[in-house]
């Protein structure tokens, strides 16, 4: 016993135990400069944005008591994202989602994890570079890019153009500088549900339309539509990552679930009250182009797609990054990869067949 006793109290054990207490106790304190209210803007960008256009639809789909149902999803999704908290407080090695999927089922679990995170946040930043194409395509349709090596159609030229704009936003490693950008993005979400606010006030389109108490049929389209709003579940370990004080980080969710949710309740009850069943897929389709304030939520609709690019791409760059160990730290190789993830979602959105056919519908 004697001898156990000393071989533990050896000084080399304790160095060991030292260095290993010192790295577990950097994974959970270090590289996180994020203020709480920085973590807020983040997070509230990253659940609230194109979502809010298509909210009124759902609730036309379902009828008001499908209302009912956008508080069960977002109930859900915040009880989900305490969990991821919780995973990460429990194991500090974990860092990503996909850490998530491998504590959970091995290997495997991180390699599917990894492959559907990846492939939807992909595809999910991909389809903004579309519809921010389509709209501004829509609204200056004489533009195009034409040299004496390149010819591009207007819709090709506003989606080159835009990624170009993007661009710098994803070279972008520090949340707390994102933050800035995301600010941008929940202004604009302010703005637009303001913005028809006021079509409905004051350009006499009013607030008549009774609506449907119920429509069994159209549940699915709107389980669907708000589970849409609630799907940046693969930011929060990147969110949580960023922040200083960490254990603030279950009262950024509160206030971004319960931010997010007024303003989509807000934006379905406005737009259901002003169109009723004849009500777009999305909103802004509905709105006369004539009009002010018709086109001040027209225009600043293009800012969402912009401010949460970035920021939802972020979980894909880092996987990314990870398959080169000894060299995800180098700067210029950060700006190689950046880029050129930029760059195959550029020519995935111009050349793939049907894929705008495939985001539109």
């Amino acid at each position: 016993m004697e001898g156990v006793m000393v071989s533990l109290s050896h000084p080399l054990l304790e160095n060991e135990n030292e260095n290993e207490w010192e790295v577990n106790h950097k994974h959970s304190t270090n590289e996180g400069d994020s203020s709480f209210f920085k973590a807020l803007f983040n997070g509230l960008n990253a659940l609230s944005g194109v979502g809010i256009l298509s909210v009124p639809y759902a609730l036309a789909s379902g009828g008001w008591l499908s209302l009912i149902l956008i508080f069960i999803v977002v109930t859900a999704a915040f009880y989900t994202g305490l969990l991821i908290k919780r995973c990460m407080e429990a194991d500090s090695s974990i860092r990503t989602y996909p850490d998530i999927g491998e504590r959970a089922f091995g290997k495997i679990g991180r390699t599917i994890t990894s492959v559907f995170m990846c492939t939807e946040l992909y595809l999910v930043v991909t389809g903004f570079l579309i519809l921010e194409g389509d709209n501004l395509h829509n609204l200056f349709p004489g533009l195009k890019l034409e040299t004496s090596w390149l010819q591009l159609g207007g819709r090709e030229s506003f989606v080159l153009l835009i990624a170009l704009i993007i661009l710098p936003s994803v070279w972008l490693d520090n949340l707390s500088i994102l933050s800035y950008i995301s600010a941008t993005g929940v202004l604009a979400s302010v703005v637009i549900i303001v913005s028809i606010l006021c079509v409905g006030t004051f350009d006499e389109i009013g607030f008549h339309s009774k609506g449907d108490l119920l429509n069994w049929s159209g549940i699915p389209t709107s389980v669907s539509l708000y589970g849409f709003c609630y799907c940046a579940h693969p930011v929060f370990p990147t969110l949580y990552n960023s922040m200083q004080k960490k254990h603030q980080f279950s009262k950024v969710l509160l206030l971004c679930f319960l931010c997010s949710t007024i303003g989509y309740a807000s934006m379905a009850i406005i737009g259901y009250l002003m169109y009723g069943s004849e009500v777009e897929s999305q909103i802004t389709l509905n709105l006369p182009t004539d009009k002010m304030f018709s086109k001040i939520a027209i225009y600043t609709t293009l800012v969402n797609p912009l401010s949460k690019y970035a920021l939802m791409l972020e979980p894909v760059v880092n996987s990314t990054e990870s398959w080169f160990p000894n060299h995800h730290k180098k700067k210029h190789f950060k700006l190689v990869l950046r880029t050129s993830l930029v760059a195959t979602q550029v020519i995935v959105a111009l050349v793939v067949p049907f894929f705008g056919q495939l985001h539109e519908r």
